[in-house]
């Protein structure tokens, strides 16, 4: 049925998304990840005392704040749609709590997707516990390092207590040599242009695995971010032999993917 709707919905060219107006206003909140640390999450909820749909976010390898402090612009716009559509929105800093700034330029991390389920877990089991959250209605969103960690919470059993996981440009090589199978309805968005994290793998993966996927033409890493101009940076794991990346919005796939997010989480 999803697919069917995702297939439509990008048949015909998206309308612009309305112009968004100022920040909503984030909340700081503290959980125990499942290692005992206690992590960091911003909360943004519609007006009310719900109870509210949620969406879980999870911030790529710049980590969750640009230079300034700042929630990133991608997790900002992202959350203020969602909180005008009926969605309370947790974007959970896996980095801040544990002394880490950014992880893009480095091969050897010292916080893997897998050591970052456990803060997607924790977080579900957090809102689990909270009156303004509806506990059957909890989906995920993970970019980059977050989609690859989303597609890690979504192949684990308990992934089950999840709604829908979306990845956006995630890394899918190291779970094709695994047995990997997604436990709830899974998407994943990809630029088919993209050197940093390819598609070919992800498009495996979820034939593979019976998970959703879509594929823009000519877009790359970020794609969606409301304003980043393309521009080429160097990161571990790129796919060409320079060592630099390209980066940057593609208005076109940026707003087919937004209509398309929006009706999987809708759908039952």
């Amino acid at each position: 049925m999803i697919g069917n709707l995702l297939r439509a919905l990008l048949i015909v060219p998206a309308l612009l998304a309305a112009a968004l107006g100022g920040a909503d206003a984030f909340d700081k909140v503290g959980f125990p990840s499942r290692d005992a640390r206690e992590l960091v999450g911003w909360l943004a909820r519609p007006p009310g005392a719900g109870p509210f749909p949620v969406v879980i976010g999870l911030h790529g390898c710049a980590g969750l704040y640009t230079r300034s402090g700042e929630i990133g612009a991608r997790e900002t716009d992202w959350s203020q749609r969602l909180v005008r559509a009926g969605y309370a929105v947790l974007l959970v800093d896996s980095f801040g709590p544990r002394g880490i700034r950014a992880l893009c330029n480095e091969r050897d991390r010292a916080l893997t997707p897998a050591d970052r389920a456990r803060d997607a877990f924790a977080a579900i089991d957090w809102l689990a516990r909270q009156s303004f959250a509806v506990s059957d209605r909890i989906s995920l969103i993970g970019w980059s390092n977050g989609g690859s960690t989303a597609l890690r919470v979504a192949g684990a059993p308990e992934a089950r207590r999840l709604r829908h996981v979306i990845a956006f440009y995630p890394g899918c090589r190291v779970l094709l040599k695994r047995d990997w199978r997604p436990q709830t309805d899974t998407a994943i968005f990809q630029g088919l242009a993209d050197d940093w994290t390819p598609a070919a793998p992800c498009e495996e993966l979820a034939q593979r695995g019976k998970a959703h996927f879509v594929g823009f033409a000519g877009a790359y890493h970020d794609f969606d971010h409301p304003d980043l101009p393309l521009r080429e940076r160097r990161a571990a794991f790129s796919q060409r032999p320079d060592g630099k990346v390209t980066i940057g919005t593609d208005a076109t796939a940026r707003n087919q993917a937004i209509s398309a997010v929006m009706a999987i989480l809708k759908a039952p």
